[in-house]
């Protein structure tokens, strides 16, 4: 992986490119000491996309499963399944299983 500045990206950006492109390498870009940006493979982003459109796809399918579960009770089941082996439900925080 590759970390350039946003102004030396610019500055470098068909070499940048060609490091993506035909090395398949991955160009992270800052600005300002942030991470702003990322320059990856073509095939890549696809599969981040398809990744992505699955998991929001199972969200929804949990999602429905709890609908009309008092919050409590969706939580209590997530965290009896999370003693075989499944991570605890506080590592999901972002997924919402109450029907509010």
């Amino acid at each position: 992986m590759i970390q350039a500045s946003a102004v030396s990206f610019c500055q470098n950006l068909g070499e940048m490119l060609n490091q993506v492109q035909y090395r398949h390498d991955s160009v992270v870009i800052n600005k300002d000491g942030k991470f702003v940006a990322a320059l990856v493979d073509a095939r890549l982003f696809e599969r981040i996309r398809r990744m992505q459109a699955r998991f929001d796809a199972l969200c929804q399918r949990i999602e429905a499963g709890y609908d009309g579960v008092p919050e409590d009770e969706g939580m209590a089941e997530i965290e009896a399944a999370s003693c075989h082996g499944y991570p605890p439900a506080t590592a999901f925080p972002a997924v919402k299983f109450s029907a509010d």
